[in-house]
């Protein structure tokens, strides 16, 4: 059983590609149970955010885990794999758990070193969990996952100035209208990038918040919070957005929603109520907001597609490469375990096949010299086992050692095989945690990246 993703992102995908192939939190249980109910998919987590869309499957095989998930993927967008094959990346084995812990990181985000993306794997994660797709290889590499992006944030500094989309949108309404002291702002959606949102603004020094959302009772929840934290706020329904587009001066818009909320028309009829310059930044996936609304008058439309461009490759500096440097770090770390993991079954079930052995001898001295007395027979017991276990621990302390070199799987098949070990023993040995872990077979044992040509080449055949 293997780690699989395939994904789709900022860095491979443009937005509309995007918007077709993200997961809601409504879909997310109809994805999920249609990657398990496959041949070859056993574990599943589906990570969805503003700017990737990554399934995170454990497999039986590569090809066939492929297939599957690149076809539920493909189903879900209501499109062919072949359509979504130049836009997919996809990793195997150890080089999946180095992607998963560079997202964790935030090496992968849209704004490098972006903190909420590990909240994001949280909650995919919980999720999953919740829904019963996760068992023992997702909830260990997910666990080390999270424990390697709190690291990264804890002694890296990768994340010390607090960026993020909401702040790099921000300092793009800043430049279109100045400074936002003092100034209103309209937030529609009061989920986590609403909450988000809400925040920023009033680190920016915001003179007013109103929250806009479907539901009254999540919009208020949100407006009491931040008129508690210092800034005057209110909440109102969908149905005001005109007047309330007409009072402000910058709009954050993310809903989660299937289709556009801030329409055309909508912010077409603000606009003959006020002639004020007005930033409207959609951070949804897919999009809230009408693209055309751009073209307005005294309009500026901040989003995903303008963000990507601006920060793409943007990143440099020393905590970047020292984060770089921790993952690699905390990957070896953790395949070195794995492999090790994978020999200790073996292990125990050659020293469980040497007392076997020591027992039947015993059993046989007592048929021999029935008159044994019982402190010597006690004495001789114990030299027989001291022997064995003297015998058994050098080539069990290296095998172990050995094991968590790349290629260590066959030192674990050399004992199986020069002790006639039961090939079902080991795995009967294995029956808890250890049984699953993150194997690579497949993609030259270390878990080296598939060639995204490649697996995209053979998810489009396995298609056809």
């Amino acid at each position: 059983m293997s780690l699989l993703l395939v994904g789709v992102s900022h860095r491979t995908a443009p937005v509309s590609v995007l918007e077709q192939v993200a997961i809601s939190g409504e879909d997310t249980a109809k994805v999920l149970d249609e990657l398990i109910s496959g041949e070859y998919v056993s574990e599943a987590v589906v990570l969805s955010t503003c700017n990737r869309i990554e399934i995170y499957a454990v497999v039986e095989t590569f090809h066939g885990g492929l297939t599957e998930v690149s076809g539920v993927l493909a189903r879900h967008a209501q499109t062919d794999v072949s359509d979504l094959t130049d836009h997919l990346y996809v990793h195997y084995a150890g080089s999946a758990v180095e992607h998963l812990f560079s997202v964790a990181a935030g090496l992968d985000s849209m704004v490098v070193g972006e903190a909420q993306i590990l909240g994001q794997l949280r909650t995919a994660y919980s999720t999953a969990r919740e829904l019963g797709t996760v068992g023992t290889v997702l909830h260990e590499v997910a666990q080390q996952a999270l424990r390697v992006g709190k690291r990264v944030q804890s002694e890296t500094g990768i994340d010390a100035a607090g960026a993020s989309v909401v702040t790099e949108a921000l300092d793009d309404a800043e430049t279109a209208v100045g400074s936002l002291v003092g100034r209103r702002a309209l937030v529609v959606g009061s989920g986590s990038m609403g909450g988000l949102s809400a925040a920023a603004l009033r680190r920016r020094g915001i003179g007013e918040v109103v929250v806009a959302n479907r539901t009254p009772e999540r919009a208020q929840r949100l407006a009491e919070i931040t008129a508690a934290e210092g800034t005057p706020a209110r909440a109102v329904g969908l149905d005001a957005l005109a007047p309330a587009l007409a009072t402000a001066d910058v709009v954050m818009v993310s809903t989660g929603a299937i289709g556009t909320v801030v329409d055309l028309e909508t912010v077409r009829a603000s606009r003959s109520r006020s002639d004020r310059p007005l930033v409207i930044c959609d951070l949804g996936l897919p999009r809230d907001v009408a693209p055309e609304v751009a073209a307005l008058p005294g309009v500026t439309l901040v989003d995903l597609a303008t963000l990507g461009d601006r920060l793409r490759d943007a990143a440099a500096g020393h905590a970047v490469a020292t984060t770089r440097a921790l993952v690699e770090e905390e990957v070896r770390t953790y395949l070195a375990a794995q492999r090790s993991a994978e020999v200790t079954p073996t292990v125990t079930a050659l020293r469980r096949r040497a007392a076997e052995v020591v027992d039947a001898e015993l059993l046989r001295l007592d048929g021999r010299l029935p008159g044994l007395e019982a402190d010597v027979r006690g004495e001789v017991a114990k030299t027989v086992r001291r022997v064995v276990d003297k015998l058994l621990h050098t080539p069990t302390v290296q095998v172990k050692r050995l094991a968590q070199s790349p290629g260590g799987d066959t030192y674990a098949e050399a004992l199986r095989e020069l002790f006639e070990l039961d090939p079902q023993a080991p795995a009967a040995v294995a029956s808890g945690p250890v049984a699953e872990v993150v194997t690579g077979e497949s993609s030259r044992l270390e878990g080296l990246e598939v060639d995204q040509a490649l697996a995209a080449r053979t998810a489009g055949e396995a298609q056809r």
